[in-house]
């Protein structure tokens, strides 16, 4: 799956990396809680998250994720967005919860 097919199953907003998006990931954690994804994630591109603050953009970039779609129509703010530009990972932001979202995402082939 690309992240564009992602943005599209999901409906999302593109906040920054319009030009990764034809990127392949294969795998996608949902999770609010930072320390977990530290703890627990492994080989994980996509994180879907309800998190706006800049150590989601970190945690991700320790984890070589490629992509963050942020949940319930949340949106961060712009110095998140530029972090995560500079970084080259690509932001979404969807009005879905998190649990449908992942749900989505798993249905249509993305694993876990």
């Amino acid at each position: 799956m690309t992240i564009r097919e992602v943005v599209k199953l999901l409906d999302a907003q593109i906040l920054c990396g319009e030009d990764r998006l034809d990127t392949e990931i294969h795998t996608a954690c949902g999770s609010d809680m930072m320390s977990d994804v530290l703890a627990y994630v492994k080989d994980q591109s996509v994180l879907l998250t309800g998190l706006l603050n800049p150590q989601v953009v970190r945690t991700a970039e320790m984890m070589d994720m490629l992509c963050i779609v942020f949940v319930r129509g949340k949106r961060p703010e712009q110095s998140v967005i530029e972090l995560a530009r500079e970084k080259g990972i690509v932001l979404l932001s969807t009005e879905k919860r998190l649990f449908v979202a992942c749900g989505i995402l798993y249905t249509n082939g993305l694993g876990g």
